[in-house]
């Protein structure tokens, strides 16, 4: 795995060579996945995990449904090292961390209680997914956001979707994160089945203390104290 986001580090380093070359100008749209991915010689997920990393410094906007496009940041930004994930593992991700322990177990809770069989089972089916995906090395960034985005949605609580952003945000950078300290890994496999047999259960305070532990591990080993 340490060999696979080593390489989209690197293919993200090419993409900004190409922008800092001004192949690419602010505003431009970045070529198609496949025609991408196939210039540079990766697979697409190895693709996306590069644009994920440029995304989280700002020098990227994924817009769904269109496609990627190159940020001003990115157009008038020149860099003199290659890209590391650890330089953006700052204040506002403790900011954004502290944010998560303060929603996402009272939204599990009310998950438990309010979630239809039907949401319950979706949240289930997207957490083994990422479990799967864990397992095999795989880039889980999409599925890990929609399934703490599931948990949102049986919440019932309109507010709570509308503050998904900053908990999206948050994902992001730990999952890239986690290609720095493995333990981030494993603690979401052993955490996320314990969410997971609690809301099976409709245990919404042993999802809610679930939901907690999870994320003071990620906290503590993504060194955010």
């Amino acid at each position: 795995m340490a060999d696979r986001k080593l390489l989209a580090q690197t293919v993200a380093d090419s993409i900004m060579a190409m922008i800092t070359a001004k192949r690419f100008s602010e505003g431009d749209q970045l070529p198609g996945e496949n025609e991408l991915a196939k210039e540079l010689n990766v697979s697409r997920n190895t693709l996306r995990e590069a644009i994920r990393i440029l995304s989280a410094y700002g020098f990227l906007e994924i817009q769904r449904g269109k496609g990627t496009f190159v940020t001003p940041a990115a157009a008038k930004g020149r860099l003199e090292k290659p890209l590391n994930p650890l330089d953006y593992a700052k204040a506002s991700l403790k900011d954004l961390y502290e944010i998560r322990l303060i929603l996402e177990p009272e939204a599990v809770y009310l998950a438990a209680q309010r979630g239809s069989d039907g949401e319950i089972q979706d949240i289930v089916r997207l957490g083994k997914i990422v479990e799967q995906q864990i397992l095999a090395g795989e880039d889980r960034t999409d599925e890990e956001l929609a399934f703490h985005a599931a948990i949102a949605k049986a919440t019932h609580n309109s507010v709570m979707m509308t503050l998904l952003p900053y908990v999206h945000e948050a994902i992001l950078k730990g999952v890239i994160l986690s290609t720095v300290y493995d333990k981030v890994v494993q603690e979401t496999l052993a955490d996320h089945k314990m969410i997971i047999e609690f809301l099976e259960q409709r245990n919404a305070e042993g999802a809610r203390a679930a939901m907690r532990i999870h994320l003071l591990h990620a906290t503590d080993s993504l060194h955010l104290k």
